[in-house]
């Protein structure tokens, strides 16, 4: 497999003969507001894509983890065909698809089978209490082939027992995370921060993790370098990958 960390959530994913794209957030820098009720009043998003969109649409499917608009923004809705391949987390999220135009929309769970690539849907928690709950219904993905190492791509989630159950069931050899520690001003954060990362490495000792969902989006906190010297100081450096935007990794 290819794994091409892009931007944000945004992965390009060569697994099993198909390319996929993953949560497309395709705006230039700045093109959007800064995220409600956080610190940092920036624009998003907040570094330019390494690579031209033109080439991140000829996917041969498209999944969108949720639709919060960091993973699917009205510039993917412009530049993606209205015949893409688009999976999504639920039949709801379907429909909002559909009524961007979009032929080509199905649950995960009508999808089991991507070419010979086997998708199956997890599930996560997206913050803590009220704004766990506010943030919705969140999902990952676990692929599987049988001449690929299994892949678990954890979705916007922090460490919790949904978490712990899919890497037991699944005992994935590559996990993404969403790191970033996305906050509000009020409550914890809603992505991983760098103690549940380590956490998670600890939980799947077999796996190799890399952090996605850095350093783009104005409420993310916790930096590349902050999370490299954590993970160095735990000597889990060789176990946990902290790519930059652009870079490819070979598993």
């Amino acid at each position: 497999m290819k794994i091409s960390q892009i931007r944000n959530a945004t992965i390009a994913l060569e697994y099993g003969g198909v390319h996929f794209l993953i949560d497309p957030y395709l705006g230039a820098k700045g093109d959007y507001p800064p995220v409600p009720n956080t610190a940092n009043q920036v624009n998003n998003p907040t570094v330019e894509l390494p690579v031209a969109v033109e080439e991140l649409i000829r996917a041969d499917a498209v999944i969108v983890t949720h639709l919060h608009p960091d993973h699917f923004d009205t510039a993917a809705i412009s530049a993606l065909p209205k015949d893409a391949s688009i999976i999504v987390q639920s039949d709801e999220d379907a429909e909002t698809v559909r009524t961007d135009g979009f032929r080509n929309v199905q649950p995960i769970e009508r999808v089991p089978h991507v070419g010979d690539v086997q998708l199956t849907r997890t599930r996560g928690r997206h913050g803590t209490d009220e704004i766990g709950r506010l943030m919705g219904q969140v999902s990952g993905i676990v692929f599987r082939h049988p001449d690929e190492k299994t892949l678990y791509i954890a979705g916007d989630t922090i460490w919790c027992d949904e978490v712990d159950e899919a890497i037991r069931e699944n005992r994935p050899d590559i996990i993404v995370v969403n790191g970033g520690a996305a906050q509000f001003l009020q409550g914890d954060p809603i992505t991983m921060g760098k103690e549940d990362i380590v956490r998670t490495q600890l939980a799947a000792p077999q796996a190799t993790i890399i952090v996605s969902h850095m350093e783009a989006v104005n409420h993310c906190f916790l930096s590349r370098r902050e999370l490299k010297n954590f993970v160095e100081a735990k000597g889990l450096a060789a176990r946990i990958i902290v790519p930059d935007d652009g870079d490819t990794i070979e598993c």
